[in-house]
């Protein structure tokens, strides 16, 4: 290859780079290998944790709120079934959502990028859009401005949905993701793999060594010392005792090497939970460790929580006219209580009037029974009353 198109190539690479494709480029560049070179897509450890996420996410339930004077409310109409139920129409709702996440955590290095189709101002799909076809560009010099290309052709912003995770520090428009943090680590782990299936399919681990005299021209030819070994040490039954002369032969035992004395799986479960805290999973997701209640609800309530945020806010500016509208993921049908204690909590909030029966019925996965109506005991009464009580009033 001569410098020259050598250089050109740097040129290209460069050009991506500005274009907010560098983190993309090491991602999905299916066709590129450089030396030492790991994508994180290619690491089981870092999928599975985008995985994880992103099937949690996929999991919650969309809600189309209001802003009333009396609280927010759910509305539940045609705009709130088609963004929660049938978004887009080539792919179910679960994949929908999903490919959003891994495009966002994963594949488009904290960028994912999603097209509203619509007919006579109706929405009809929410597209994603592939990684690899999407780059960033700022328009001239401008930090603030930029341009979305899809498939090279360009598109306005607010003309599409841009979810952006972790944002660069010189273009806050665009995210940059977990890549920079993890490089080193995915390497680490693509190096483990290589060196364990190395080890495992080694020849070179016998755990019977055969010392035999040296001089013997017997066993200089490999046909002789193959009659040899078929002679004394396979034996006609299995089982057998070996039987072989003493002045030639001495047979030791040795101890092959294990991939415990080559301290992978050390390495492979520190990589594993350094793996974990970056992204924000409980390390029992990994394979590391064990499961945690308070582990697992601190998880949705902070990691799977802020990346719905991330959802709902650009959902809501791209699709909501209504300055009194939002969605809203309930992340909340993901937080992990006893059954018993749901039960105890909303059993005592019936006895004030909070909670009726059907709402009972609904957390513990009852169908309705018409219980809609609110009771309280006989003795709750409002506080500007508790001096008008029978027994303290003085005849």
């Amino acid at each position: 290859m001569s410098k020259k198109r050598r250089r050109s190539q740097a040129r290209t690479g460069a050009a991506m780079a500005s274009s907010g494709g560098a983190f993309a480029l090491w991602l999905s560049g299916d066709d590129i290998k450089w030396p030492g070179y790991t994508r994180l897509c290619d690491v089981p450890e870092i999928q599975t944790a985008c995985l994880r996420i992103a099937e949690l996410i996929a999991g919650m339930t969309i809600y189309l709120m209001e802003n009333t004077a009396e609280g927010d409310k759910r509305i539940v109409n045609e705009l709130s079934r088609k963004i929660d139920i049938e978004p887009c129409g080539t792919m179910t709702r679960m994949q929908w959502m999903s490919a959003i996440v891994m495009n966002l955590l994963l594949y488009g290095a904290g960028n994912s990028v999603v097209v509203p189709h619509t007919h006579k101002g109706i929405l009809q799909s929410l597209e994603p859009i592939a990684a690899d076809r999407v780059t960033f560009a700022p328009v001239g010099n401008s930090r603030r401005e930029y341009t979305i290309r899809i498939d090279g052709q360009p598109r306005d912003p607010e003309d599409v949905m841009h979810f952006a995770y972790n944002p660069d520090p010189t273009y806050l428009w665009k995210g940059r993701g977990v890549t920079v943090t993890l490089k080193d680590i995915a390497a680490n782990l693509k190096q483990a793999e290589r060196t364990k299936s190395a080890f495992l399919s080694s020849e070179w681990k016998p755990s019977v060594i055969i010392k035999v005299d040296s001089t013997s021209e017997m066993f200089k030819d490999p046909e002789k010392r193959e009659r040899f070994l078929k002679s004394y040490i396979e034996p006609a039954v299995p089982g057998a005792p070996w039987l072989i002369p003493a002045e030639q032969i001495q047979v030791e035992t040795v101890k092959p090497l294990t991939l415990k004395d080559l301290a992978i799986r050390d390495t492979v479960e520190m990589d594993k939970r350094t793996v974990a805290s970056v992204m924000g999973v409980p390390p029992y997701l990994l394979g590391v460790g064990e499961f945690k209640r308070e582990e697992w609800n601190s998880f949705v309530q902070t990691g799977i929580k802020t990346i719905a945020q991330i959802i709902q806010q650009e959902l809501t500016r791209a699709l909501i006219v209504s300055p009194k509208w939002y969605l809203l993921l309930n992340y909340w049908s993901l937080v992990d209580y006893d059954l018993k204690t749901v039960s105890d909590v909303l059993l005592a909030g019936s006895d004030r009037g909070f909670v009726n029966g059907d709402e009972w019925r609904d957390r513990m996965h009852m169908a309705p029974a018409g219980l809609k109506e609110y009771r309280v005991l006989e003795n709750y009464i409002p506080g500007d009353m508790s001096g008008k009580q029978k027994k303290l009033v003085q005849d």
